[in-house]
């Protein structure tokens, strides 16, 4: 019986080596990335501004689930409206799009309309449910016309970019066409309204 110990005690340290390096293995292979691990995820296709996404603006990529962001997009967002800018290769979230409850709000005709005013101090100015009217104005003329009158603020993204301030309005379609054509070679600025509702 002595003997036994006096083996047993010389071993004690091989023994104790050896359960270490077992439960370290366990470690390792409960860490390990296994086949499943990865998720399909959407990620801007390169740097984007805010705005009414389109095609080609996201694709699919593989991520490690560990490091997929809470919200991640599993279904493509062109039409959807982009709240601020993103970076090439930056996941899509539910958090970086102006939702559906603010496209609920509109008014039946109407549609969300992004517009970059010149002057984000200006914007800053405004906050959502506002009444504005929007100018534009082009280099080859000093004076600025009027494009939409008594449009609604609908939203208001942060990030802010050296083309100026996003804001998000309720128009009408015909509207609309006129602020992006306006956009497309000049200058939007606002005008605050007198909201009469």
């Amino acid at each position: 019986m002595h003997a036994w110990i006096r083996r047993f005690g010389r071993r004690r340290r091989l023994i104790a080596a050896v359960l270490t390096g077992v439960a370290l293995l366990c470690v390792l292979t409960a860490l390990r990335p296994g086949a499943g691990s990865t998720v399909q995820v959407l990620v801007a296709a390169r740097d984007l501004a805010p705005g009414v996404l389109g095609a080609g603006d996201a694709h699919a990529v593989r991520l490690p689930r560990a490091v997929v962001p809470d919200g991640a997009l599993a279904a493509d967002p062109v039409g959807k409206v982009l709240a601020a800018p993103m970076r090439r290769g930056e996941p899509f979230t539910d958090v970086r799009l102006l939702g559906d409850s603010l496209l609920a709000r509109l008014p039946a005709g109407q549609v969300a309309t992004p517009v970059r005013i010149a002057d984000p101090d200006a914007a800053r100015l405004v906050r959502p449910g506002s009444t504005i009217g929007v100018l534009a104005s082009w280099d080859e003329s000093p004076a600025a016309l009027p494009v939409a009158d008594a449009v609604t603020v609908l939203s208001t993204p942060s990030g802010n970019s050296e083309h100026g301030a996003l804001l998000v309005l309720g128009t009408t379609p015909e509207q609309a066409a006129q602020l992006a054509a306006a956009q497309a070679g000049g200058r939007l600025s606002i005008i605050l309204k007198h909201h009469s509702g």
